[in-house]
């Protein structure tokens, strides 16, 4: 396990640097779609963790971006802007990445729990959720409630209150870009459309009553969101 742990970063980041390099060099161009995980994994001779690893970063980044049921695309160019924060935002980066960091902790395991354990109207209730952060995205209609309430039910679907009451202990301020009202992508309806591409895959491994890849789904997602804090941090 030590050894596994220990060579990621370093397989991660070979396919990150010569994925940043074609889309530097144009290669990659901006809008093209990025080659599937699949053809990842035998182009640089990865697992699909460490592909998977490598596109959290990029998309960290600003560099691509999902689109649900379509692959991962690279960025417009024009898309790639700095951001100014506001003071009280500047203020909040820390404490938004301890209750990510936080969230981590909880609902890895509790995607998990919920793959194996959630009742039929368990799994209806965070069915519906995404079906309703779907239909307020293409409305243009704010989604943060509604995000919300996908992560909610998946932590009532482990049946373990404990889970429920965390994330009800802190409620829609677990949803970072809430706190961030002037990053210019925090109601874009590219950025929510990945957001739910990642919802749809830790939906879609609860569905199949998959603990493990329910709890990598759920872990890439919060990942995702950590490492573009990070960056707003630096």
């Amino acid at each position: 396990m030590k050894t596994v742990s220990n060579r990621r970063p370093r397989l991660a980041q070979g396919v990150i640097d010569e994925l940043k390099r074609q889309i530097g060099a144009g290669t990659l161009s901006s809008g093209a779609q990025l080659p599937t995980e699949p053809q990842l994994e035998r182009q640089f001779s990865v697992s699909r963790t460490v592909v998977r690893e490598a596109i959290a970063e990029l998309r960290a980044a600003g560099l691509v971006t999902p689109i649900q049921g379509k692959g991962m695309f690279v960025m417009d160019t024009a898309s790639r802007t700095s951001v100014t924060l506001t003071p009280i935002e500047l203020e909040s980066v820390p404490q938004t990445l301890e209750l990510i960091e936080f969230r981590m902790g909880v609902e890895v395991e509790a995607a998990g729990i919920a793959a194996y354990r959630r009742s039929a109207s368990q799994e209806e209730a965070i069915r519906l959720a995404h079906q309703e952060m779907a239909r307020k995205i293409d409305a243009g209609d704010p989604t943060v409630e509604i995000d919300f309430l996908f992560h909610r039910a998946i932590a009532a679907a482990t049946n373990n209150r404990y889970f429920a009451e965390a994330l009800d202990r802190y409620g829609q301020r677990s949803i970072p870009r809430g706190q961030f009202p002037t990053l210019p992508d925090a109601g874009s309806r590219t950025y929510l459309t990945g957001v739910l591409a990642e919802h749809e895959r830790v939906l879609d491994a609860i569905f199949d009553q998959d603990p493990e890849m329910a709890r990598v789904a759920m872990r890439d997602h919060l990942v995702a969101s950590q490492k573009r804090y990070r960056r707003l941090a630096r």
